[in-house]
């Protein structure tokens, strides 16, 4: 089961690894588009936006679906949702260091800094 788990993400983060495939994304997030206007903010032809799509496809991020001469491709952000959580992870512990960095840094400046004068009369 791990081993299946780590081989999707392996895909997934494959798929994820390209600008035009994660700007296809964003624009299927949107709704519901076809592979012409998948394609279209890029200079790339139909069967160069057909690879990438499969690639999406593959790895499980996004349906398509054949109506008449026309495929239509929506997001499936289940996938997406395993690589939020394995990413959490290292959210997870950069935010616990970062944490630890900025309490010694307090705690150095609080050392160094002279104390602040009182009001003596």
């Amino acid at each position: 089961m791990v081993e299946y788990q780590a081989a999707q993400l392996d895909i997934v983060f494959h798929a994820l690894g390209d600008a035009t495939r994660r700007r296809m994304l964003r624009d299927l997030a949107q709704g519901e588009r076809t592979v012409g206007q998948l394609a279209e903010p890029f200079a790339i032809s139909l069967a160069a936006a057909s690879k990438h799509i499969k690639a999406l496809e593959n790895a499980g991020l996004i349906h398509r679906e054949v109506r008449g001469r026309t495929h239509h491709c929506r997001l499936a952000a289940e996938r997406l949702a395993a690589a939020h959580e394995w990413l959490g992870y290292y959210e997870r512990f950069w935010t616990g260091r970062l944490d630890i960095l900025e309490r010694l840094l307090r705690e150095e400046t609080a050392q160094t800094s002279p104390a602040p004068e009182g009001d003596d009369p």
